[in-house]
């Protein structure tokens, strides 16, 4: 059975007789952790989930802007850029088949047209080695954000088994007993160019199984690794709503275990499950901008 087909039958046998997302579905990126791999079970990995209505533009005009990375801005170096971004998962939970790797000057990331650009390629030894950047450090310093819009402009890679994602988590200390909150704007597989994946993922603590709504949205007219595109999500107390290019995907109810700012997290990783022996080398991700804007709050509001 190709890839394809697997997938197809692993989204037909989530669906509900409604045909609504499913909870209990993960992340192919998160099912592969250690903490992942102990909590959650089964091979069907996303639910597709239609919407009913005109799906809304996106209008920024109630919002400002709080946090941005632009890699065409004056004086951008990628030695400032590293001094704002942490180089793992805060919480040393590395994933998928190229190891995350310290910058180095040239490697992982280089500043390229106005772009940040991360590399995925084989070092001397034949080991895959990429890289991932997060806005908190493993101490906590940086920046997250509750609610607002969360948005990343990029050209993703070409070619079976690459894994580009940006995705945003919980920022609380280790020892906080409450559930975390990971919401995955976008995970992308090479074996499908025209998908894009997103989740969003409650992780309770004490082995206690995580639960999930996950979305596929396909891009029929368009491969994603050919131009530039914006992969957005609004998080606010009632409603999380994923965008592609300012138009709405789909949406899930805000989860009442969201109680905590929210890190930022682009990454270029390999794998998933997915064979990497056509993996292209090097493979490149491009991002344009990282933005982060917060609702404004009429001023006559009680």
């Amino acid at each position: 059975m190709s890839d394809e087909n697997s997938q197809r039958k692993a989204v037909q046998s989530l669906k509900t007789p409604a045909g609504k997302s499913k909870r209990g579905v993960l992340s192919r990126r998160l099912m592969l952790t250690g903490v992942a791999g102990a909590a959650v079970g089964g091979a069907g990995l996303f639910a597709r989930q239609v919407l009913t209505a005109e799906p809304n533009k996106l209008s920024l005009a109630d919002y400002r802007m709080t946090f941005s990375e632009e890699f065409d801005s004056p004086g951008f170096s990628i030695e400032n850029f590293m001094t704002r971004w942490y180089p793992h998962t805060p919480w040393w939970g590395d994933f998928g088949d190229a190891a995350f790797s310290d910058p180095v000057p040239g490697f992982p990331f280089t500043a390229h047209e106005g772009h940040l650009r991360i590399e995925a390629r084989k070092d001397s030894a034949g080991k895959w080695r990429s890289g991932l950047i997060s806005s908190i450090d493993r101490d906590g310093k940086g920046f997250a954000q509750q609610y607002g819009y969360f948005e990343m402009r990029a050209k993703l890679p070409p070619g079976p088994g690459v894994w580009p994602a940006f995705w945003l988590n919980s920022s609380m200390s280790r020892d906080n007993p409450d559930p975390a909150v990971e919401i995955d704007v976008l995970e992308y597989y090479g074996q499908f160019p025209k998908d894009i994946h997103s989740t969003v993922i409650i992780w309770p603590k004490g082995g206690v199984k995580a639960s999930a709504e996950a979305h596929i949205h396909k891009v029929p007219d368009m491969r994603l690794s050919e131009s530039f595109h914006n992969y957005g999500v609004s998080v606010e107390p009632d409603w999380i709503i994923m965008y592609f290019d300012g138009q709405e995907t789909w949406r899930t109810p805000t989860p009442d275990q969201h109680k905590y700012p929210l890190m930022v997290l682009c990454n270029l990783a390999l794998g998933s499950g997915w064979p990497i022996d056509q993996t292209i080398n090097p493979s490149y991700m491009y991002i344009d901008h990282i933005r982060v804007y917060e609702r404004i709050v009429p001023s006559n509001a009680t």
